[in-house]
């Protein structure tokens, strides 16, 4: 069946309807050959059976003695009008007769014998090449008998076989198009379960856990290469992923000698507002190097390896960036509501996180106001600052890596995209709350 608001068709509704459709062609190309094949062995007169005795049938009654008539109904004048060389003799199961045209000698002589037959086909005999046909019929005044001729190059013995049939192909029909859509769910679900499984296990593939793999075994032959092509795909992709971190981790180390160098001649100038400028944009670029090796690092190891004390580690990280906060010209506190709380996780990882977060409220506040660092009984460190705010439309952004709100701010933007790293390996979540009267990020594990 089909979902609202999907377009892709489903297996087994596809399968029930074209397979419906098979059979129906199956059952009318058999029925159909089958009226062909009889009309070629029984009478000719068979397309006229139920016209001529329909129209007998409404005309027959009893006269005023009580003996058999038949009354020119609109029918039977219809009937004798169409077929000029119609001719009938009627007989009751009790030798009553009345009849109608002219009769061929070889039949004249059966006329008295006609309420003797309940069904009969005449023809193929020497004496007469008249084809006749015997048939009983219900009417009004009880059963009759009816011997008739004269008709046989009229009407279509195939679709009057046809009509006959319809009990044969409607039943059938009625009974294997049901049939069809209750077996075809259950054969297709039986038949992809085993694809539904390799679908759960795809949407659990984390990018950052190498070597996932849909499984083979039991996909059938139909879906299997598709299956294989994916894992090619995620070959390919990890693959290229490798070659991108250990461009960009190389590219980190590299750049740290010519950092130091630079550093070093810097000190070696003498003080003012120049070299105090160049050794600002020295220590962004060794920050970024940093970052991005922190980046890479982390996105290759996502397991925690120990258990952390959040409390010890966020006032650790507090007080060996407080003097960084203070020279900027900001109040840096820290707060919390219990003595210790443990979460798994790994304590470098985390340290790095919480770190990111206030070098961030450093970076960005302007170099006023307070930056409080808490940790709540439910798990959560938050990093709140009195900057001048986040816009909305950017705050789901600024997790991007190499996203800055503004193009000319400090930093490579990768600090809150490690926070969100770190976080995320964690099985944890980040909260931003922003307006224009500060910016609280909160990581909760």
């Amino acid at each position: 069946m089909r979902t609202a608001g999907n377009s892709n068709p489903s297996l087994w509704w596809r399968l029930g309807w074209q397979l419906s459709l098979v059979i129906v062609v199956v059952v009318a190309a058999v029925i159909l050959g089958l009226c062909v094949w009889a009309a070629t062995i029984m009478s000719p007169n068979i397309a006229m059976e139920e016209t001529v005795g329909s129209a007998i049938a409404g005309a027959a009654a009893r006269d005023s003695q009580g003996r058999l008539a038949l009354q020119e109904t609109p029918e039977l004048r219809s009937l004798k009008e169409r077929n000029n060389s119609l001719w009938y003799v009627v007989a009751t199961t009790d030798g009553v007769s009345v009849s109608y045209g002219t009769i061929p000698p070889a039949y004249a002589e059966l006329a008295h014998l006609v309420h003797l037959f309940d069904d009969a086909d005449l023809r193929g005999s020497a004496a007469a090449n008249e084809i006749a046909t015997i048939d009983d019929v219900e009417t009004a005044m009880g059963e009759v008998r009816i011997l008739f001729g004269g008709v046989a190059d009229k009407g279509s013995p195939v679709f009057a076989l046809l009509a006959r049939a319809y009990p044969i192909y409607v039943s059938l029909l009625a009974v294997a198009l049901p049939a069809i859509f209750l077996a075809v769910p259950r054969s297709v679900g039986r038949a992809l379960a085993r694809v539904s499984d390799v679908a759960e296990r795809a949407a659990q593939i984390d990018p950052r856990r190498r070597g996932a793999r849909l499984p083979v075994d039991g996909i059938p032959n139909e879906v299997a290469p598709l299956v294989t092509a994916f894992n090619g795909t995620l070959d390919r992709l990890e693959d290229e992923a490798r070659k991108r971190q250990r461009f960009l981790i190389d590219a980190a180390h590299e750049l740290r000698t010519p950092i130091a160098i630079m550093q070093t001649r810097i000190d070696g100038m003498p003080e003012g507002q120049e070299r105090r400028r160049l050794l600002d944009d020295v220590a962004r670029l060794a920050d970024t190097a940093e970052q991005l090796l922190d980046f890479e690092r982390n996105d290759q190891s996502v397991d925690p390896d120990g258990t952390v004390d959040l409390v010890e580690l966020a006032k650790t990280v507090v007080a060996d960036i407080a003097p960084v906060a203070i020279a900027a010209g900001y109040q840096i506190s820290f707060h919390s509501d219990v003595v210790r709380l443990e979460r798994n996780g790994n304590t470098p990882a985390l340290a790095r996180a919480v770190s990111n977060l206030i070098r961030n409220a450093i970076d960005h506040c302007e170099g006023q106001g307070e930056i409080a660092v808490s940790v709540s009984a439910d798990g959560a460190v938050a990093v709140a600052d009195q900057g001048p705010g986040i816009p909305a439309d950017h705050q789901e952004l600024v997790f991007e890596p190499f996203y800055r709100v503004t193009p000319k701010s400090q930093g490579a933007g990768l600090g809150l995209s490690l926070v969100k790293q770190v976080v995320a390996n964690h099985g944890g979540r980040v909260f931003m709350q922003s307006d224009q009267q500060g910016t609280k990020v909160s990581i909760l594990l």
